[in-house]
């Protein structure tokens, strides 16, 4: 067996215990604070009020249960890619004599004209149900506390029922973080445009729109949305149209340096790379699957993916000053410094931010402490003031 395949199997064997009892955390917080999704959208505008898409109550349904789905597969399941994100291949050079005061150590940063107290981003996860409701509220708590950047999942369920809306409006428990709105880029081709974009931005309040890509994942759900033809084209026109940024991301396959300069090319404003290393959606579908075909095809494609590493460093070298998010299974500090100094401007992570939202708002702050802990420690022991410091020559090599 290579390292890659026993590094994912011990992973995610080492963490299906635990992730299980967070499910069953998440089950108690909830029956435990109940919440009345038809009364809590604030809609003096009338932001709330349908889109005028025709979608059958049980279409909104089932978009509905998914979302349910997809939480509890990856709190239940051993979902991990048995792919590496290929960050284990570098290594800093440690600085014996730093000559800095770690106290002096500065993490801010700036992404897409916002200041944030870390480089990190709670990646896009979820929405649209009661126990996402109530872990999108956790996130943004201390995502406003901490100055960090978050996404929230798919919207389309909002758009198809906008009942749920409310599960996804943290702007008002976050009023200064930045917060990214979220949409699949395959439902441009599937009735939704420009005009259903500007809605779940307005609705968020949000100050870019990501538009994850995930034409794998749409392979292996069943009846999944495959028909990707002219999707670029669309993109150009919505990033024309829309008044905040385009931020194209995938969902844990990675994004090349080919389709990452035709994406920059039709103008999105930044890329998440979202390689192969962590979660893998050809499982969670997989899981989630009856058909027996639909179940062999996301076993056979769980490690399809460009692993985290190899995203950064193949984008920054067309792309040397687009605006780039790491992610796609980076669980420390360590390794997000790591994609911090082959070019990224911000790491996310997304499991790690769930499973402790799960348990409490202080399980979060303990999570993103030590997170800044850990970078702030790379820093002081390669000798960096700054993250802009990381990135000089000869502080993360190959291999040591």
């Amino acid at each position: 067996m290579s390292n890659a395949s026993s590094h994912g199997k011990l992973v995610g064997q080492n963490n299906l215990r635990s992730q299980r009892l967070v499910f069953q955390s998440i089950q108690r917080l909830s029956i435990e604070t109940p919440v009345n999704l038809h009364s809590s959208c604030s809609d003096p505008n009338g932001l709330c009020q349908p889109i005028n898409q025709a979608v059958a109550p049980e279409q909104a349904l089932a978009t509905q249960n998914r979302k349910a789905d997809h939480l509890r597969v990856c709190l239940e399941e051993d979902v991990q890619s048995c792919r590496s994100t290929g960050l284990e291949r570098y290594r800093f050079t440690h600085c014996c004599l730093p000559e800095l005061d770690r106290h002096d150590i500065n993490i801010t940063t700036q992404f897409l004209g916002k200041t944030l107290g870390a480089p990190l981003l709670i990646s896009s996860m979820t929405g649209g149900t009661e126990l996402a409701r109530l872990i999108n509220y956790r996130l943004a708590a201390v995502a406003q506390r901490y100055g960090l950047a978050m996404g929230v999942g798919s919207q389309r369920v909002a758009i198809e029922n906008p009942e749920v809306v409310s599960t996804f409006a943290v702007r008002a428990i976050a009023p200064d973080i930045l917060l990214f709105a979220n949409l699949g880029a395959v439902q441009l081709n599937y009735r939704y445009g420009v005009k259903e974009c500007l809605q779940i931005v307005e609705w968020l309040a949000a100050d870019a729109l990501v538009l994850h890509l995930n034409p794998l994942q749409e392979c292996v759900q069943t009846h999944g949305d495959t028909n990707f033809k002219g999707l670029l084209a669309k993109i150009e026109q919505l990033c024309q149209a829309l008044p905040v940024p385009v931020i194209a991301k995938e969902v844990g396959n990675g994004i090349s340096a080919r389709m990452a300069q035709r994406l920059i090319e039709a103008g999105v404003a930044a890329i998440d790379v979202a390689g192969a290393g962590g979660t893998s959606w050809a499982k969670v579908e997989s899981e989630r699957a009856h058909d027996p075909l639909q179940r062999r095809l996301g076993q056979t494609f769980a490690n399809w993916g460009i692993s985290t590493a190899d995203c950064i460093t193949s984008i920054r070298s067309i792309a040397p000053t687009i605006p780039l998010i790491a992610s796609g299974g980076l669980r420390n500090g360590l390794e997000a410094a790591k994609a911090l100094a082959l070019g990224a401007n911000l790491a996310g992570l997304a499991l790690p931010f769930l499973q402790a939202a799960a348990e409490s708002e202080l399980a979060l702050e303990q999570l993103v402490e030590a997170l800044i802990a850990e970078i702030s420690t790379v820093l002081f022991c390669t000798g960096s003031a700054t993250l802009s410091d990381l990135r000089q020559p000869g502080v993360l090599g190959v291999g040591g």
